[in-house]
C-alpha cells in the first residue's frame, strides 16, 4: 500500500524523501542507525531539484522581458 502524504514546504519534501528512502531500503541502514547510501540518494536527488527550479527561475525570468 502507497501513503501519499502532501508536501507544503521544501523541508517536508526533504522530510519525506529522507523517511521514504529508509522504509523502501531498510537493508541500506546501518546497525547504527546511519545510512550512507540512503544520504548519498538524498544529497543527489535534492541537487536535482536546486538545478530543476534554478532551470525554471531562469525561464521565467526569459518571459518577463
Amino acid at each position: 500500500m502507497v501513503m501519499v502524504r502532501q508536501v507544503h514546504t521544501y523541508a517536508d519534501l526533504r522530510k519525506q524523501i529522507h523517511d521514504d528512502l529508509r522504509i523502501q531500503h531498510p537493508e541500506w541502514i546501518e546497525a547504527n542507525g546511519e545510512s550512507p547510501m540512503c544520504d548519498s540518494y538524498e544529497a543527489r536527488l535534492l541537487e536535482v531539484l536546486r538545478l530543476t527550479q534554478s532551470d525554471a527561475d531562469k525561464s521565467d525570468d526569459r518571459h518577463q522581458d
